[in-house]
């Protein structure tokens, strides 16, 4: 049995261990759970269509916390994109969707979402402002209204590691390469 201490010799460890004993047999509502302690919200299959893959990640993602990059056209201060994306959010927040947006950049914002099963739904809205250059989603680049003609590629995904692009330099120069040795000199 441990032994009793005076609660003013507790340390940080003692305090943990105390809050644990005490939660243990608490009946905490489920809503009141950390999202990772949740239990996750159960999958209607009919509900998934396999022609749209992007169906079975609106129900996986459903009641979970989901993050989206958004990209502002142009060349904006971060004063500019902070009006921008306000304007956005407060456009969502008037259509009931619970956002939070923090700037990470001079043109860029994340937008939180606390149900990740209406990123695709806020998605579709913000490629659809004129000032939105693309918006990352689970890894998808989709191009908004605001992309000039070299972004505006469909659902790129997030660029290759620079050593294939070098790969397919080495391939294009026409030498041929491989793990045997040759007879062959070259001459510097």
């Amino acid at each position: 049995p441990p032994k009793k201490k005076d609660i003013r010799d507790y340390n940080d460890a003692d305090m943990a261990r105390l809050l644990e004993q005490w939660e243990k047999d608490d009946d905490i509502e489920e809503g009141d759970l950390p999202e990772h302690k949740r239990p996750p919200a159960p999958i209607d299959f009919s509900k998934i269509d396999p022609g749209k893959p992007e169906s079975i990640l609106k129900l996986t993602k459903k009641g979970k916390t989901l993050m989206m990059f958004v990209t502002v056209s142009g060349n904006p201060t971060e004063k500019e994109t902070e009006e921008i994306t306000s304007l956005w959010q407060g456009s969502l927040f008037n259509a009931n969707y619970d956002v939070q947006r923090f700037i990470v950049g001079s043109n860029r914002a994340i937008f939180m979402l606390r149900d990740g099963g209406y990123a695709w739904e806020i998605k579709d809205f913000l490629i659809n402002q004129e000032r939105c250059a693309d918006v990352t989603l689970e890894g998808q680049v989709y191009p908004g209204k605001g992309a000039d003609g070299n972004e505006k590629v469909k659902n790129k995904t997030k660029p290759e590691k620079t050593k294939k692009k070098k790969d397919a330099e080495k391939k294009s120069d026409g030498i041929k390469e491989d793990n045997r040795a040759t007879n062959q000199k070259e001459e510097l």
